[in-house]
């Protein structure tokens, strides 16, 4: 009896095992990485701090004595999570794989080289565009009120934290077509329904917007755009995905 617990613990010994040293090389590398980030992370702050720059906002400031010390530390975690994210996708994915079939890996590798594409354009979105237009919005409450100057003067923690909840914010909305079609596939929603939800989508669309962008309008319209468009782009590839298994069984058969 006991020979045979052991010999049924056997498999989920091993899997633990194998799932501690891809979790071992994930830290690894994200420690590698944060390692040269935090030497290089007050370049790398200086490149966040640029659509504030643009906006026409040549000052910023900190007032606890540890702010800058921290956020050099935030900055530099913040750019090794960013470079390290393939090594840990790819762990994450030799974790995985072997319990899949070849069918199941085909589909699900065009998802895992889609992911940080998806989620760079929505980065570029933000620092590009979305930034600088909600810091001129937001800056341009500088001025003259009943005789008295208001001066904006951000400290490096609150920018750091601003500038952070756009990039990650955008990117990780900009994985919604990655999303639908994975649960499409695993046959849990269908294009149907996403039709058919459109409306919910849209509103579901500002919501999440207005969660994750400041709240002014320019922001939240800046996300929740494209994430209506991101939506309406995952019904056509759905589209054309259920076309293509539609014709695998007659060419199968041919």
């Amino acid at each position: 009896m006991s020979d045979e617990i052991d010999e049924s613990r056997a498999p989920l010994m091993d899997h633990l095992i194998e799932l501690r040293r891809r979790l071992l090389w994930s830290f690894v590398a994200l420690g590698a990485a944060f390692s040269v980030c935090l030497y290089f992370a007050r370049p790398i702050f200086a490149f966040l701090v640029q659509p504030l720059l643009r906006a026409g906002q040549g000052k910023i400031i900190y007032t606890d004595i540890f702010e800058a010390f921290f956020v050099e530390v935030k900055v530099a975690f913040f750019a090794a999570l960013m470079i390290a994210f393939p090594v840990i996708a790819n762990q994450l994915w030799k974790f995985v794989a072997p319990g899949l079939y070849g069918r199941e890996k085909k589909a699900l590798l065009p998802f895992l080289f889609l992911t940080p594409i998806l989620f760079l354009s929505g980065a570029a979105l933000a620092y590009y565009v979305a930034m600088p237009l909600a810091l001129h919005y937001l800056l341009g409450y500088q001025g003259n009120v009943g005789g008295v100057q208001q001066e904006a003067l951000p400290a490096v923690g609150n920018y750091l934290a601003f500038s952070t909840r756009f990039i990650f914010g955008f990117g990780v909305a900009f994985l919604l077509p990655v999303l639908l079609m994975l649960l499409e596939r695993a046959g849990i929603i269908s294009r149907d329904q996403l039709r058919k939800g459109r409306r919910y989508a849209i509103v579901a669309a500002f919501a999440v917007a207005a969660v994750l962008t400041p709240p002014d309008v320019v922001s939240q319209l800046m996300l929740a755009i494209p994430l209506v468009a991101l939506y309406e782009l995952s019904l056509v590839a759905i589209w054309f995905t259920e076309r293509r298994r539609a014709r695998e069984p007659a060419d199968a058969a041919s």
